[in-house]
């Protein structure tokens, strides 16, 4: 079994202009505002206070990049979708994960975060064509599962399941409260950067 004994943050990027990477196998994570990144993060490498963590939506602007066990990379992307964002800053997201998918070479997988509580939104449908639709290997993580009820569970993720077309099994639970689902998707992650 795998786990995260180091994580350091590395650097913040507004842009990828003058991008380079370093060399390392990179795991992008995606999802809309609140979904649980950056407390996803802080679960996973032990350190609470690694990734910041707010209440207020919209509030990760920079992509943030975060070495672990000195083997790989986790690339936290701003949330998208939050309603109170501009347009303008809307566009820019976009640019900017145009930009890092052509610059980066050592990208191996995406992360894209759902709430299991919802349905996954237009956003998130997209999103996930998006990655699709440039092969990149994207694995479906429902966040927050402490907060619904077991009666309640296999209703929720059928219901994710259906509206990104696929299947039940494929998708990860996590609760980063509890820490429930965390060495599942550890051991998913290291199957991308060991190139399992």
């Amino acid at each position: 079994m795998k786990i995260i004994k180091s994580a350091v943050f590395l650097k913040s990027e507004q842009d990828f202009k003058g991008f380079k990477g370093f060399d390392k196998p990179e795991i992008l994570l995606l999802g809309r505002s609140n979904v649980g990144k950056s407390s996803l993060i802080n679960m996973l490498t032990n350190n609470s206070k690694l990734a910041k963590v707010s209440s207020t939506q919209g509030k990760t602007r920079l992509v943030n990049f975060f070495m672990c066990n000195d083997e790989f990379i986790l690339v936290d992307l701003p949330g998208y979708g939050y309603a109170e964002t501009s347009k303008v800053e809307q566009q820019k997201w976009g640019k900017m994960i145009d930009e890092y998918l052509k610059k980066s070479k050592n990208l191996k997988s995406a992360i894209l975060l759902v709430d299991v509580r919802h349905v996954p939104t237009a956003q998130d449908i997209q999103m996930f064509e998006y990655l699709t639709y440039h092969n990149i290997p994207a694995t479906i993580v429902a966040t927050k599962y402490d907060k619904i009820k077991k009666s309640e569970r296999i209703k929720k993720l059928t219901v994710i399941a259906e509206k990104l077309k696929i299947g039940i099994e494929n998708i990860y639970l996590i609760s980063s409260e509890t820490a429930y689902g965390k060495s599942n998707l550890i051991n998913r992650i290291y199957q991308f950067v060991d190139g399992v």
